[in-house]
């Protein structure tokens, strides 16, 4: 499996520092323009961290996906597989870094010899970074997190997931709607599990007009991985 690097800098060397439950914090209301202003430092210190740390070549695509799926379960060694045919391909891969799909997509890239990258996050239940990454860096504020999964990515697999897989998807998508972000491929992964959403936003969103059909576009569905990667390599 080889060694991985840590992209935390140590107690001493960070300014940003570890303060448990910054977000929460700061998302509590109201509050003194002082203390508000030093979360917008930690939030600059915890971007900066991230830039200077999130250094590679190539083109990379970014797999979201549930945390909740383990070993041999069919979403598990789906993303497994996908994460092999994407180092095949020539793509990094970057997860979220945690267990679940993410996993599985950090170890199919580490068995086909592909770089493996991972963004975690500090939950009140620990998430530890799988043990399948190359490169790790773990984030306290989830928005700052969200935005490294975006901005060093040229493609976007979605795997079935919960609340989070969702949030991040539709987050994609509705940057590409606005012009903020480029199109690239956003490939929704999974068969059957997005089959009733796909009809949501079809029969409902778009009969009310709250969408284009042109948006309809933005996101392609693969019920294999092979599909998928024909649409990313497109």
């Amino acid at each position: 499996m080889g060694s991985r690097e840590s992209l935390i800098p140590n107690e001493q060397a960070s300014l940003l520092g570890r303060v448990r439950g910054a977000e929460k914090l700061f998302l509590t209301g109201r509050r003194s323009r002082e203390a508000d202003l030093e979360s917008a430092v930690k939030f600059f210190l915890e971007f900066l961290r991230g830039f200077e740390s999130l250094d590679f070549e190539g083109p990379c695509v970014t797999v979201f996906g549930s945390a909740r799926f383990q070993e041999g379960h069919p979403y598990y060694e789906l993303a497994r597989k996908l994460g092999r045919r994407l180092a095949q391909t020539g793509f990094a891969v970057m997860t979220g870094g945690g267990p679940g799909v993410m996993e599985a997509a950090n170890r199919g890239a580490k068995e086909a010899a592909g770089l493996s990258l991972g963004c975690n996050i500090e939950l009140p239940v620990e998430q530890k970074p799988n043990p399948y990454l190359d490169k790790f860096i773990e984030f306290e504020h989830f928005f700052v997190r969200k935005v490294m999964l975006v901005k060093y990515s040229s493609a976007f697999v979605v795997m079935p997931g919960g609340f989070g897989t969702l949030d991040e998807a539709f987050e994609v998508i509705t940057l590409m709607q606005t012009g903020k972000l480029e199109s690239f491929p956003v490939v929704a992964l999974g068969g059957d599990f997005w089959k009733n959403l796909g009809v949501f936003v079809q029969n409902t969103m778009l009969a009310e007009g709250t969408i284009g059909a042109k948006d309809l576009g933005l996101i392609k569905l693969a019920d294999t991985v092979e599909e998928a990667i024909k649409f990313l390599k497109a």
